[in-house]
């Protein structure tokens, strides 16, 4: 059965509940079943059934998951219009103390992270800026790793989105705007490279691209064991589809250039070309438009990626995590916007 997935579809809330061991077996061919939490898109929420399916179908494919749903408010309504408005900076500071606090997550040697569209970089940025619990897989659906070029046009009686549409047209580029509109946040023109450069809030630190570059997001993002990134073949929702993959788009020629050839990937300013070299790099595609997945590519995903794994090779990826870190975050590494109170 085809399980629809939008942008703005039923999303749903659910926490399945089982231990998962705060520390590893001494027996080193022993297995660990780890958390997942999953971090869903923009006009979504935890509280409908779309989610709750999705974290049922995880717990059958590998038995023994707990499934963690962030949310940035105690109520669906609350949720959803978060992820229209608000500071990413602050909300990504946000799900880094929720994830610290839940007891079973905390306890775990490491968790999977699963990202749908906006949720994916979010999580990435997640990964670059505490980390705490660590990640073991990253696996993203349709997420805009390279910014999106355009903004999605809203249905006919959302008020929430067409408020969102009309605070844009206040200009993506103003300080109110980088505070409060989180699409604007991920926003990346290529031909107004040096105001996104100088005034993105989120995705131009997070991506390293500023010169003062912080050596911390690569060395937390390259303790990965495996970031997967699938791209919807059919995608008009998030524009570039291409972005899916942190590749990049010429708006006027429709060229695109993939991540292996661009700065970001050559100079390693993510630790993306070594992740890459030793094999831990997944460039992925689905067909269909964004969001739409069938529980059969789920499923095989989350055996995939989410299944149990030896103890051994936990604790190889939490000694690379045990090196000092030499940039503790504070915001950002370049700029962060502060929201304005009232509104």
């Amino acid at each position: 059965m085809l399980r629809f997935i939008t942008v703005l579809a039923a999303i749903a809330t659910g926490a399945l509940s089982v231990a998962v061991s705060p520390a590893l077996a001494p027996d080193i061919d022993q297995t660990t079943q780890l958390p997942l939490v999953i971090w869903h898109g923009l006009g979504d929420d935890f509280e409908r059934d779309g989610l709750q399916e999705v974290a049922d179908l995880a717990a059958s494919a590998n038995p023994g998951t707990h499934v963690h749903l962030i949310r940035l408010a105690d109520t669906g309504g609350g949720d959803r219009q978060a992820t229209f408005f608000g500071n990413v900076t602050e909300q990504i500071a946000t799900v880094c103390q929720q994830l610290a606090a839940e007891p079973i997550l905390s306890s775990a040697p490491a968790i999977n992270a699963l990202g749908f569209s906006q949720g994916g970089q979010f999580l990435r940025g997640y990964i670059e800026r505490c980390n705490n619990p660590p990640v073991h897989n990253l696996v993203t659906f349709g997420s805009q790793h390279n910014g999106i070029s355009e903004f999605q046009s809203c249905k006919t009686g959302d008020w929430i989105c067409n408020g969102a549409e009309a605070l844009l047209r206040s200009g993506q580029w103003t300080d109110f705007v980088q505070s409060h509109l989180v699409p604007a946040q991920y926003f990346r023109d290529p031909n107004e490279l040096d105001d996104y450069l100088e005034h993105s809030n989120f995705l131009a630190d997070i991506n390293n691209e500023r010169v003062l570059k912080n050596t911390d997001y690569k060395k937390r993002l390259a303790t990965l064991n495996k970031f997967a990134m699938f791209m919807f073949d059919n995608d008009t929702i998030a524009v570039p589809k291409e972005s899916a993959l942190f590749a990049e788009v010429n708006i006027t020629s429709g060229t695109v250039t993939p991540l292996q050839e661009r700065p970001i990937y050559k100079e390693d300013w993510l630790g993306l070309k070594q992740l890459d070299g030793q094999g831990r790099l997944d460039f992925k595609s689905v067909p269909g438009q964004h969001m739409h997945l069938t529980d059969k590519i789920l499923e095989r995903t989350f055996k995939e990626y989410f299944g149990r794994v030896q103890n051994s090779q936990l604790r190889l990826q939490m000694e690379s995590q045990q090196e000092p870190v030499t940039q503790p975050f504070s915001g950002s590494s370049g700029l962060l916007v502060q929201a304005q109170p009232g509104f």
